[in-house]
This record gives structure tokens, sequence and C-alpha cells, in this order.
């Protein structure tokens, strides 16, 4: 397999534009998951349109595929709402660092879904992703808000660990886009009562910035991600994922100021140290 420079940059923009979701967040006041909300609804009517423009069968092969597919659009409104939750509470730093830890719980979650074997390697790369999330927890104190981030941010970690084995399963019998296209639908329709009971203020900026963060940085950048990796390594891949945490980092540095503590880089340094190694020792 052949790797091109325009499959790493189409990469590169995806994890850039994934980052910036959480930053973009900070700047919509209204409750964490309106914003989930609106983020599944443009998302998946925007990924509605392209297959419809492509023409794609969007019928699935049987009943138990609905019913999976449909479980793990429910996760997905849980795991985007504590993500906005956790960087709304806390910082982007925070939100972002956490949700790269879903690697240890999918070392539990995927022998028992497969029957597979549980890797020695694997219980500690998780053990170490535990030790980076103990150290940047300030205080072991709910009254805190790093530490009401951390866990958000852990729930959020979580959700996203069922979504990948979930996922596993999907990525064998269908395209990507499908996939995302039924998960964010049935999201949206599970949220959708919040407009009811979560008050709001809602304005043109709120809306503008909620469609961003749907159509740009999930849906296209979903689009560029699964496109290119297809034609790039998974070692190269898993890296270039890895740097989603340093992107946000960066981007909350530049736009809201945001300067993460000397413990909050040390479990940062830990936990991308460790979604790096899997990386490169992945098969």
């Amino acid at each position: 397999m052949k790797t091109s420079t325009k499959d790493v940059l189409f990469l590169n923009i995806a994890v850039m534009l994934f980052g910036l979701a959480g930053v973009v967040a900070q700047y919509i006041e209204i409750p964490s998951i309106l914003i989930a909300l609106g983020r599944v609804v443009s998302s998946s009517l925007f990924l509605f349109l392209i297959l419809k423009i492509r023409n794609k069968d969007i019928r699935l092969e049987c009943r138990r595929d609905y019913l999976l597919i449909m479980f793990v659009g429910c996760i997905l409104a849980v795991h985007w709402t504590s993500f906005f939750h956790s960087v709304q509470v806390s910082t982007v730093a925070i939100g972002t660092m956490m949700s790269v830890t879903f690697p240890m719980f999918v070392t539990f979650i995927e022998p028992v879904v497969f029957r597979e074997k549980l890797r020695a390697r694997s219980v500690l790369t998780s053990l170490i992703l535990i030790f980076g999330v103990f150290i940047t927890i300030p205080e072991f104190s709910l009254s805190n808000n790093m530490t009401k981030g951390i866990a958000w941010g852990v729930l959020a970690s979580l959700t996203y660990a069922i979504m990948t084995v979930g996922n596993r399963y999907f990525a064998e019998k269908y395209e990507g886009m499908l996939v995302c296209f039924y998960e964010q639908g049935t999201a949206a329709i599970v949220l959708l009562p919040s407009l009811f009971f979560v008050h709001a203020s809602w304005n043109a900026l709120d809306i503008a910035l909620i469609c961003f963060v749907g159509v740009f940085c999930t849906a296209l950048a979903y689009s560029l991600y699964v496109t290119a990796q297809k034609r790039v390594k998974a070692q190269t891949a898993g890296i270039i994922t890895g740097m989603e945490t340093v992107y946000g980092i960066i981007y909350a540095m530049l736009l809201l100021g945001e300067i993460p503590t000397p413990r909050e880089l040390l479990g940062c340094s830990i936990i991308i140290g460790v979604a790096f190694y899997t990386s490169l020792t992945s098969r």
C-alpha cells in the first residue's frame, strides 16, 4: 500500500478539525446536551445529502444490524454530551485529553465481545493510561471543576470505547459514511426531546457555530478521515489521530488563552505517549 502526501494531508486536516470542535464549543452559550443535538442533526443531514448525491443504497442487510447500530447511536448521544460538558466545566485540554484514553476500556471490552485473548501488553498500557489520568486530577472532590471535567471526560472515553467495538463489526460490512449517518441520525432522535426540557437562549452565533461543528468538524472531517485512512498505514493513521489532543490544546492556547498546568502537561504526555506506542506496536 503506497501512502501519498495527499492522503497524509487529508488525515491531518481531519484530525485538526476534530480537535477544533471542543474549542468552538467554548464559544457556544447553551447546555452541552443541546450542542450535541445540534451537532448530530446538522451532521446527519449533511451526510444524508452526500449519500443521496452519490446515489448510495442506505439500507442495511438485516434487522439485527438496525438494532445494533441504533444502540451504538444511543451511546454516541451520551458520548458527545459528556464530551462537551467536560469541556464546558473544565478546559479543552482536559476534555480532549480524556477522550484519548478510550483504549484502556477497549482493552477489556473487546476480548469479551469478540471472545479474544486478553493480552498482557494491553493491560499494561491501560494501567499506564489510568496513571496518566490520575496525575491530572487536582483533588478528589467533585466540587472542583477540573475533577468534574475529568469525570465527564472519562465517561466520554468509555462511551467512545463501546462505539469503537461496535464499529469494528460494522466496518467489515458497510461503508464508513453510511455507518456514521445511521449512528448520528439515531443520536439526533435520542437527543431531540431535550429541546422541550432544557432551557436555552438561542442566538444566531450559537446556531452558526453548531452547524460549523456538525458539518466541518464532524461530517466533512469524518469523510476525509475515512477516505485517507484506507490508503494510509495503520501506524501512521494512529499517530496522526493521537495528535487530536495536541491540536486541541494549541487551539485553546491561541483562541481561548487556556494554558495547561504542569500537572496537565505531564498527564497529557503520558496519555499521548501511550497512544503513540500503541500505534507503533500494533499489527
